[in-house]
């Protein structure tokens, strides 16, 4: 799952409020979530 939301996220589908809302609902972990985010700069 996690690659998916990196690809979306990557991609402008996932906005950073709901990357905090799966990593709430314990789809990514915290440090995913962060990985992610980096990935995207």
């Amino acid at each position: 799952m996690f690659e998916k939301i990196r690809e979306r996220y990557q991609r402008g589908y996932i906005r950073d409020d709901q990357l905090a809302r799966y990593v709430s609902l314990g789809v990514i972990t915290q440090a995913q979530a962060e990985e992610i985010k980096g990935t995207a700069q």
